[in-house]
């Protein structure tokens, strides 16, 4: 990190050119998607920026707090492949390695078969295996939420949810996302390294970089502060995914985000998710060859292409075209945060979004984008005219 520099909420919006006066605009802008309160933080080479908008707390109407302590959701994932990207490195495993050489036998049943799979299709979602998270109830379910939002789940009980179901596709053949492929890629870390994947990735990644506000709660179900109030609404009678008719918010900060485990269970903040993907870009995490295999992306399916079109999967991060030649990214959803990110192929530049809601209900008369809505935002901070000034 470089000098950072903040803009009071008080005062009057910087001079339109400057890469803050962009992200704020975009910030306020997200407001009327549904989003309670957004925090963006944009790192440059020349220096910092940090913008918010709306409120963190509905009942006080208080912003969210500059050093805001957030879930990051599936970005998650990123530091996961990076750490198993490491032991590969280390020659510690192959990514060709199935995932019956190190989990013997618990991938299987119903037509799943892991001795076909290997560590390269989990990492790149074209394993074919089903999302264990479509069989837990209560994650879409307000009444059923508020009384198993402190359940603890283990990662051999999330794996039989999933065996319960039959592959979507033989392995390699296709590609869907699957939160199964993260939850085996955090065991296999604990197979191969003999510790837990949380364990390893806070040595060699959450130490190293210094990102002293990154935490990986296990089951503890509170957020360190400070932090933003995390609202979620839940689907309605009738929902569908064009309308899932949400009803009203509910405060869904604390929760035991154990089922996530290694594929949504992180918390940070935007300062040390922006220093991590600037150090993930910049190759201070992975040799150049294990870096290279990370970008190596392949084709996704209509749904993602239609929230962000072009977009496709490397090992824990995606590739989407843009303006000025394109980034990488991996977003994040969990109970009431969403995070969104950016960064370019040099790693000169990021930008990471935080909202205190994964369930936004635009304004009356205001209609969701077709694409992702905080695309605009990290497309202008990577994009946006350098005019020498961050002011």
């Amino acid at each position: 990190m470089t000098i950072g520099t903040q803009i009071s909420d008080a005062a009057p919006h910087p001079p339109s050119n400057t890469p803050r006066a962009t992200a704020q605009r975009d910030a306020d802008a997200l407001l009327k998607f549904g989003a309670p309160g957004v925090l963006v933080g944009l790192d440059r080479e020349d220096g910092d920026v940090k913008v918010r908008s709306g409120v963190g707390n509905r009942a006080t109407k208080t912003p969210v707090p500059w050093e805001a302590k957030f879930r990051i959701g599936s970005f998650t994932k990123t530091f996961v492949a990076a750490t198993l990207l490491q032991l590969v490195g280390e020659g510690r495993l192959s990514l060709d390695d199935t995932v019956d050489r190190w989990l013997p036998g618990l991938v299987a049943g119903n037509g799943n078969d892991g001795t076909k799979i290997t560590v390269r299709q989990l990492l790149q979602h074209t394993s074919g295996l089903p999302d264990y998270t479509h069989f837990i109830p209560w994650l879409g379910d307000k009444t059923k939420f508020l009384e198993e939002r402190n359940t603890s789940l283990t990662p051999r009980e999330a794996m039989d949810l999933a065996m319960k179901s039959a592959p979507l596709f033989q392995p390699g053949t296709s590609w869907s996302y699957s939160n199964t492929n993260y939850l085996l890629a955090g065991m296999i870390i604990g197979k191969v390294s003999g510790n837990d994947w949380r364990d390893e990735v806070t040595a060699r990644i959450i130490k190293p970089l210094k990102l002293v506000n990154t935490s990986i709660p296990g089951t503890k179900t509170t957020l360190p502060t400070p932090h933003a109030i995390g609202y979620q609404r839940f689907p309605g009678e009738g929902a569908t995914p064009e309308d899932p008719k949400f009803g009203d918010e509910i405060d869904a900060t604390a929760m035991n985000p154990s089922w996530a485990n290694a594929a949504g269970e992180m918390i940070s903040t935007v300062d040390d998710t922006n220093r991590f993907l600037r150090a993930l870009m910049g190759g201070r995490i992975l040799k150049r060859a294990q870096l290279a295999q990370m970008l190596t992306a392949v084709d996704t399916n209509d749904l993602f292409r239609k929230i962000l079109p072009g977009v496709r999967y490397g090992l824990g991060i995606m590739y989407v075209p843009n303006s000025c030649g394109g980034l990488w990214t991996h977003g994040g959803d969990i109970h009431g945060f969403k995070t969104r990110n950016g960064v370019t192929p040099d790693g000169s530049r990021s930008v990471v979004v935080s909202i205190n809601t994964d369930s936004t209900k635009p304004d009356p008369g205001i209609k969701l984008p077709t694409t992702d809505f905080g695309f605009d935002l990290i497309n202008h901070a990577l994009c946006g005219p350098d005019t020498g000034s961050i002011r």
